[in-house]
């Protein structure tokens, strides 16, 4: 019971923090300037004085940006109701600003034509703030910095809310939060959108802070808010961190709880619950990297006809070479690609093998995949050995394959299978990638296409990219800022999973192949 009183009371701390992390980053205001190369920032300005680490020094530091000329505002981030002639009255999103802050509770600050008082405490905001100078900020840089981190606090709050009505303040031992994990569940997958975004996010920020006016910016706004000494790219971390965090709290709750406890069964339930949430955010991740390469693989594809690859698939199954079986008994060497949804095959060029022209695709769910014994086939009336049938039961049309070997049939109805499981669990999972993102993915392979055409080949065709060295996901990390030690780093834990044969195959047939 001691135990399960101090996870308790170890919990409400944490819970605690969930709110104000997660809406860290926009948990600021904002100072605006025109950016000059003798812009200083906060560390620069506490080398010149020691007084600026001194309390109240942030204070200090930002009324000497307003006495060096800066417009300083500040975002209102709740409604401001006063019948003081003394205060300033304003709604939430109101910009007001900043005329004096050396108090650290109220600041003297002008709206529309009045200058009065305002609560300090009433103001912040990255986000919305960056969006109203569209001279520094365009609408992608925006989305590709905080991504949906306005979602994230919104969802966070109500969440922090319900959390803390599960807390029992006169005896935490007996406090019931797993239910809170339960009815939220599905609102953290917002965190999936996030966290894939947050690698670009931090490539931006780096580009953007070579240049003195961004620092400065970014700075301002950490000040004004009095937020501990981290930059921004630090604070965008903190909701990757928050999700990996789930798990690990919830572990170490449930490992204090006894079963007897009325808070048991939710709490296990929850712990499984937010792993859940993890697997779906690590799957997603792993996906958008597989579409990268799948939107490559697409683009080297000559007389590629009919929509994107990636309009109904986002990873590839299995991959080989297979003899389609006409019904005049005509028989074709193809190269077949198996990705979820849909089936792809194509035909190597006569000269250079490593070139591959699209011939068709199937529609994988409108079929059943069938086994063939070896023999005479009465459909096509022709023998054959290693064969399965995909016959789609609307349409009545039948294709009829052919394995070099017992193996190569056996591999290809395993992975027909494992293509339906796929489908299967994508739909319970609410697996998705976003139309804007596939968009993204096709763009970037066209254009890398391009970029390294030198000439055309046989025909007039264009010569394909050569092949682009590809490391495995387990090798790739999330960027952690220099400002944040290491041991706070909660990374996401890659799932375990066989290497996939297609990049093997991929390599040996790739057009990309120098």
């Amino acid at each position: 019971m001691v135990a399960r009183r101090e996870m308790a009371r170890f919990w409400s701390l944490e819970s605690l923090q969930i709110g104000t992390a997660d809406g860290g980053t926009e948990s600021c205001a904002l100072a605006d300037d025109n950016g000059s190369e003798e812009d200083y920032s906060y560390e620069e300005l506490c080398r010149a004085s020691p007084r600026y680490l001194q309390p109240g020094g942030e204070q200090l530091a930002i009324n000497e940006l307003i006495s060096d000329g800066s417009m300083v505002y500040a975002e209102a981030l709740w409604d401001h109701v006063t019948m003081d002639d003394q205060e300033l009255a304003f709604k939430a999103g109101d910009v007001i600003q900043v005329l004096e802050a050396s108090n650290k509770d109220w600041w003297w600050g002008r709206s529309e034509d009045k200058e009065a008082w305002f609560p300090a405490s009433f103001v912040r905001g990255y986000i919305r703030q960056c969006r109203k100078h569209t001279g520094m900020f365009t609408a992608a840089q925006l989305v590709t910095i905080f991504g949906n981190i306005e979602d994230i606090y919104k969802f966070q709050r109500k969440f922090l809310k319900d959390l803390e009505k599960q807390y029992n303040k006169e005896e935490p031992h007996l406090s019931e939060i797993g239910s809170c994990f339960l009815q939220h569940q599905d609102g953290f997958a917002i965190y999936s959108e996030y966290c894939n975004n947050h690698p670009g996010a931090c490539i931006e920020l780096s580009n953007l802070m070579k240049q003195s006016k961004y620092r400065h910016f970014f700075e301002a706004c950490r000040l004004l808010q009095q937020m501990i000494d981290i930059a921004i790219d630090g604070f965008l971390l903190t909701p990757v961190q928050k999700i990996c965090k789930y798990p690990l709290q919830l572990a170490e709750l449930l490992k204090y709880t006894t079963q007897e406890h009325s808070d048991y069964n939710n709490v296990k339930a929850a712990y499984e619950a937010m792993k859940n949430v993890a697997c779906l955010i690590n799957e997603r991740k792993r996906r958008l990297e597989s579409i990268d390469k799948i939107a490559r693989w697409q683009v080297s594809i000559v007389s590629w006809e009919g929509q994107d690859i990636l309009g109904r698939s986002s990873e590839l199954i299995h991959s080989g070479e297979l003899t389609k079986v006409s019904k005049q008994g005509k028989s074709q060497q193809r190269t077949f690609f198996l990705f979820d949804h849909q089936l792809v095959f194509c035909k190597k060029d006569l000269l250079r093998r490593d070139m591959l022209y699209m011939k068709g695709r199937i529609d994988m769910d409108e079929v059943e995949v069938l086994d063939v014994e070896d023999g005479r086939d009465k459909d096509f009336n022709v023998n054959v050995k290693n064969a399965f049938k995909i016959v789609n039961g609307a349409t009545e049309e039948v294709h009829l394959f052919c394995g070099k070997k017992p193996g190569d049939k056996k591999r290809w109805l395993e992975a027909c299978a494992r293509e339906r499981r796929r489908v299967q669990e994508d739909k319970e999972m609410g697996m998705e990638i976003s139309e804007n993102q596939k968009k993204q993915a096709m763009q970037n392979a066209r254009k890398s296409r391009h970029g390294k055409i030198k000439g055309v080949s046989y025909g007039g065709c264009p010569v394909p990219p050569p092949h682009q060295s590809l490391h495995p996901i387990h090798q790739r990390h999330i960027t952690v800022p220099t400002s944040i030690p290491q041991q706070q780093v909660f990374a996401l834990a890659e799932p375990k999973r066989k290497p996939s044969l297609f990049w093997h195959t991929f390599n040996k047939l790739t057009p990309f192949k120098k």
